[in-house]
């Protein structure tokens, strides 16, 4: 396995990071099962795990701290984030000073650890102020809760503002970015990714396999089924519609990706991953597995380093700086502007 620099955190992550998202009621129910693919994620030479406390309601944290115990835990960068809502209540959720003070505790109790390596703000919240929310994590830093902090799916001028915020308030900074990032979905070259590198933040991308467009699940003439978690069925129903002409854009993308990837010799999985992770600007690529078999097919595309005609290849059918279709951008704060409130008519 492949380590790279964190940003200038100083930290050193695997290429691969393992996402809990799927670990808990929200993808795989069975803990005995989810503990074993943390650990074989391990084993393999995974260093780096991403949880959030929105993710089953906490049950992703609680599963990823029963699996680190017993001496674990000291070798894991562990990664987890606050933001999206926790239960009813209004003020549970977005990033208040209130809230994150209150969410971190919760989260360290559920991993089961004293300390969080990377605490991600899942997504920034438009109604509280960026110096609130830089405010109360530097004291986290400070107080060695936390050891550095970043944020997830944030346009390129609101990363730009929150490190010009940090600069003039004295304090301390987003250190990385968790943007959506796929063959299928690459508006993030256009400016995202750059930004971070000028800003020397680590890079986290999700979503390498579209959300399972890019598993080769999907090709022409075959049925489009959706994700496997029931849970993520009924919720994202309409991101896997048949009849929506921008899935048919992507069906007719990934039916190509799939058909270079045979001709490369490789699997759709592998071509996928071993694209994001070539880009400079990405240190780790979270793959989130709900069974056994979904890592050791992530695991299969490390060491892959794509050629140059295959890039090529892959710029003809979507091209840089591309997303086929722009709700996989998912910047909920960066379409604010085009809402009916905002605008003059």
């Amino acid at each position: 396995m492949d380590y790279r620099p964190l940003g200038r955190t100083g930290v050193s992550v695997s290429r691969l990071c393992l996402g809990a998202m799927m670990l808990g009621t929200f993808g795989n129910s069975d803990h005995e099962e989810s503990a074993k693919i943390i650990h074989r994620a391990l084993d393999a030479g995974i260093n780096f795990i991403d949880t959030a406390d929105f993710y089953s309601a906490g049950e992703s944290e609680e599963i990823v701290g029963k699996a680190l115990a017993g001496g674990r835990r000291e070798n894991v960068v562990l990664a987890t984030k606050v933001g999206l809502p926790f239960g009813e209540d209004p003020n549970h959720r977005g990033t208040s000073r209130r809230w994150i003070t209150e969410a971190v505790e919760g989260s360290l109790r559920r991993l089961g650890t004293d300390w969080i390596d990377l605490y991600q703000v899942h997504r920034l919240d438009p109604a509280t102020d960026v110096d609130e929310t830089l405010g109360v994590l530097s004291d986290l830093v400070h107080a060695g809760k936390i050891r550095a902090f970043g944020a997830s799916t944030v346009p390129a001028s609101e990363i730009v503002e929150a490190q010009w915020t940090a600069e003039r308030r004295g304090r301390e900074r987003f250190r990385t970015e968790q943007p959506p990032y796929s063959l299928l979905a690459r508006a993030v070259e256009y400016d995202v990714l750059p930004t971070c590198r000028r800003h020397g933040m680590g890079v986290l991308s999700y979503s390498p396999l579209a959300g399972g467009w890019l598993s080769g699940r999907y090709r022409k003439g075959g049925e489009i089924g959706g994700p496997g978690s029931v849970v993520r069925q009924s919720r994202f129903a309409a991101l896997y519609d048949a009849t929506s002409a921008a899935n048919a854009a992507k069906l007719d993308a990934a039916d190509a990706l799939g058909a270079l990837a045979d001709e490369a010799g490789l699997t759709l999985v592998q071509l996928a991953i071993a694209f994001v992770t070539r880009h400079p600007a990405v240190t780790s690529a979270i793959v989130g597995p709900r069974t056994m078999e979904h890592l050791e097919s992530y695991l299969a595309a490390d060491d892959i380093d794509l050629p140059t005609d295959v890039l090529d290849r892959i710029d003809e059918i979507v091209p840089p700086g591309h997303t086929v279709n722009v709700t996989d951008n998912m910047w909920g704060t960066a379409t604010t502007a085009l809402e009916a409130t905002a605008r003059r008519r």
